[in-house]
């Protein structure tokens, strides 16, 4: 079975959360939306830990150094296909327009005898808790569902409908 580790970075601004996510590049993934994000995440090399297969993953993917400071573990999930991703938060900011992702290649258009380089991430972007239900992979959800959970129990973030019933 394969295996992914990746980085859900995130940032907390007057007790609201903000995840980064990354949408896939290529020819595939070029016309969906909903259930495509994901976390910044590959398969580890061949004898490397998982943690650190997850902030290299983060570099390739996005351009750019993962924040220094603590990682909080999410633990493990399993993807529709089967693939398990192992994955961590941390806390930090990124500016999307300066995503520069390591390429891939592929032969396209199928059966064409040329190969093309594609992104392996194409965007990036910031959602808050529920956008991000929406746009990532669905087994990923469970990450963000951790994440909240943790920082509510940090007192960090509200409480789930707290915004409207103060209103």
């Amino acid at each position: 079975m394969k295996s992914s580790a990746g980085i859900l970075l995130f940032n907390v601004t007057q007790r609201r959360v903000l995840l980064l996510l990354v949408h896939p590049g290529g020819p595939f993934w070029a016309r969906r939306d909903a259930g495509a994000w994901s976390i910044p995440k590959g398969e580890p090399e061949e004898g490397e830990d998982p943690q650190a297969a997850a902030l290299r993953e983060f570099r390739e993917e996005t351009g750019a150094e993962p924040p220094g400071g603590d990682l909080f573990e999410l633990g493990e999930i399993t993807q529709k296909a089967g693939k398990s991703v192992t994955a961590w938060a941390a806390e930090g900011d990124f500016d999307v327009s300066t995503l520069r992702s390591n390429l891939f290649e592929l032969e396209w258009p199928p059966r064409s005898g040329v190969t093309k380089k594609f992104p392996e991430v194409d965007r990036a972007a910031w959602f808050d808790p529920d956008q991000a239900r929406v746009k990532i992979i669905p087994a990923q959800a469970d990450f963000l569902d951790r994440l909240i959970a943790l920082l509510q129990q940090q007192g960090r973030t509200d409480p789930p409908g707290a915004a409207a019933a103060g209103a």
